[in-house]
């Protein structure tokens, strides 16, 4: 008897994800990143099951407690969302004006975050 568990990909789904990290090579080096494109894939399978599992828990709060609020904290604290480029900006900004010298990154965020406002 073969039962799956609730948080394994589809086969479909994992198809899908190797040929995604497969085309994301050039040509001539797919068949040396066999390893990378595997390891690509486990990343995306753990975060899949991470995500489904995280679903798993919210639902259930939901369903057996009707603590939406709880879910909904449970899940911003499990799944932050990235700080805005204007946040990032700001934070690069702070290093410089604390004295630290600023790096190439630091000065690459403020660049994108001053050509994605308006003229």
């Amino acid at each position: 008897m073969t039962t799956e568990h609730p948080i394994t990909p589809p086969p479909r789904l994992v198809q899908q994800w190797a040929m995604n990290a497969t085309l994301s090579f050039p040509e001539d080096e797919r068949i040396e990143t066999d390893i990378v494109r595997d390891r690509m894939i486990a990343k995306i399978a753990a975060q899949w099951g991470a995500d489904q599992e995280l679903e798993a828990c919210c639902e259930w709060f939901v369903r057996d407690w009707t603590d939406i609020e709880t879910a909904d904290k449970l899940r911003a604290a499990r799944r932050p969302k990235p700080p805005s480029l204007k946040a990032q900006a700001l934070e690069a900004l702070k290093h410089a004006e604390e004295g630290r010298q600023p790096v190439p990154n630091d000065c690459a965020l403020i660049r994108r975050a001053l050509a994605s406002l308006p003229d």
